[in-house]
């Protein structure tokens, strides 16, 4: 890897400073849980969004003046605005901030001004951001450390997925995908994982490697970065850190992590796993691990909450406690019901390393039943970077319906569709144009002890419900002998 921070640190403006805070979009994940940490350390918030929700409901309770519609008039009494990479310079309120010389803040500087005073732990990685964050911050708070936080997800147990706390330490997702994540200053980075992802922005592995290195370099001489051993690139960056001699605490299956996981059992949604501790780190003896959330992949980001325990100076026997009491974020497997003896699961995976995480996951869940997945590919530039590897990963399944890309902020690319990635596959599988009819279909394939997971980042977390209540509406199970039928009408083999 190579690159280094050549740029200045992003120094936040005081919240004294900031004065009436605007958040346009404000209904967000991210802009939601900002709004509501700055709610909690007594500013004065309002913020808009195109249409109502819950989350606008909910800040408007704790205090903030909210507008459903956006226009120039609602930013005429207020000193900051704050946006995301989503808002466009023609939206009327940002248009009206910056004719009237108002401080425009991306999220990312606005989270940065929220916790500049506290110790902040700040969860990077191509991927487990959010479960690891939400590990965190509920193992902090089951060992008497009310963080503060904002997750990208809810937090299972906490029912928000952001909050201001009494203790002066802040637990943070910290995103990579547009690189914002440099605006911050952690006390401990961890990192997760890495490898390539949002080439949409940064154009190389290469660049999104060398935005790793610069967040390690945000670290205080006396900061830590905690690291997956078990994960190329980020085994890459700590040993980096080491030759420049920063703190590093690595974690993961590996013998030569300092916080070391050695297997134990898988059932059903409980793991456990055994952890070693290295001299330096007082290890003695061996520790069970035991979670509530399926996945070796769990397991490690259990371990990485474990190294920021140590380094928080908590004792290892309540963080264990702790992480025991976790039970997942919002999308990440996260359970949307059953019928007819059939369980259905939703996960946000929307990266190759992600969706065959999130299947392994389910095959330990399922047993020996099957797992459906009704996956949704995200981003045209992804699709198309990623196909294969897609199909690789999905064809861990016994049967994938793969929905039209979500195309969020790309447009779209001729010649890129789902079917690069279903021409790949093995699997029996479908392309499904028609979400409804995959619906159906899905939940006529399954018998009772199968599973069916809804995949990806844009809105197939809608189909959770839908077939729920398509399990539940009495439709009998197709005859296993019968191969499935690709749903854009035709037989298909891979």
């Amino acid at each position: 890897m190579s690159g280094k921070n050549t740029s200045a640190p992003y120094q936040p403006p005081t919240l004294a400073e900031l004065g009436r805070v605007h958040f346009i979009g404000m209904g967000g994940a991210g802009m939601s849980a900002i709004a509501r940490i700055m709610l909690g350390q007594g500013l004065a918030v309002s913020g808009s969004d195109a249409k109502a929700s819950a989350a606008l409901a909910e800040l408007g309770a704790m205090g903030a003046i909210v507008h459903v519609g956006q226009a120039a008039e609602n930013v005429a009494a207020v000193d900051t605005v704050v946006v995301s990479t989503a808002i466009r310079e023609n939206n009327p309120e940002l248009m009206a901030a910056r004719a009237g010389g108002l401080r425009v803040l991306h999220r990312s500087q606005a989270l940065a001004a929220a916790m500049a005073e506290d110790v902040v732990v700040a969860v990077a990685g191509t991927h487990g951001k959010t479960t690891t964050t939400s590990m965190i911050t509920v193992m902090l708070k089951g060992a008497g450390v009310d963080a503060s936080f904002a997750v990208g997800g809810t937090v299972a147990g906490l029912g928000v997925n952001a909050a201001h706390g009494s203790a002066a330490v802040f637990v943070a997702e910290a995103d990579e995908s547009d690189a914002s994540f440099l605006n911050y200053r952690p006390n401990i980075a961890v990192v997760t994982n890495l490898e390539a992802d949002h080439l949409d922005h940064y154009g190389t592995a290469e660049a999104v490697f060398a935005a790793f290195e610069q967040f390690m370099g945000l670290l205080p001489a006396d900061g830590t970065l905690v690291a997956c051993a078990d994960d190329a690139g980020s085994a890459a960056l700590a040993a980096q850190a080491a030759a420049a001699g920063k703190r590093c605490i690595s974690y993961g299956f590996s013998p030569a992590a300092d916080i070391r996981l050695i297997p134990g059992t898988h059932d059903g949604l409980h793991t456990t796993a055994t952890v070693v501790l290295a001299d330096h780190l007082g290890g003695a003896g061996s520790h069970t691990l035991r979670l509530q959330v399926p996945g070796d992949h769990n397991l490690s980001n259990a371990a990485a909450a474990v190294a920021v325990a140590l380094t928080l100076g908590v004792e290892l026997p309540a963080a264990l406690d702790a992480l025991a009491g976790f039970r997942g974020a919002g999308r990440r497997f996260e359970d949307k019901g059953q019928g007819r003896g059939v369980r259905v699961f939703d996960d946000y995976a929307h990266h190759p390393t992600e969706v065959t995480a999130a299947l392994k996951a389910a095959r330990t869940v399922a047993g020996s039943h099957k797992v459906h997945v009704l996956f949704q590919p995200h981003l045209f530039s992804r699709t198309a970077e990623f196909a294969t590897e897609f199909a690789k990963a999905l064809d861990l399944a016994d049967t994938v319906a793969v929905l039209d890309i979500f195309a969020s902020r790309e447009d779209p690319v001729p010649g890129v569709t789902s079917e690069l990635i279903t021409r790949a596959l093995s699997t029996p599988f479908g392309y499904a144009p028609d979400p409804a009819a995959a619906v159906a279909q899905l939940a006529a394939l399954a018998v009772p002890g199968d599973i069916i997971l809804t995949v990806g980042a844009g809105d197939v977390t809608e189909y959770g419900p839908a077939l729920v209540a398509a399990l539940n509406a009495g439709v009998e199970p197709a005859s296993p002998d019968v191969p499935p039928i690709g749903l854009d009408g035709g037989r298909s083999d891979g």
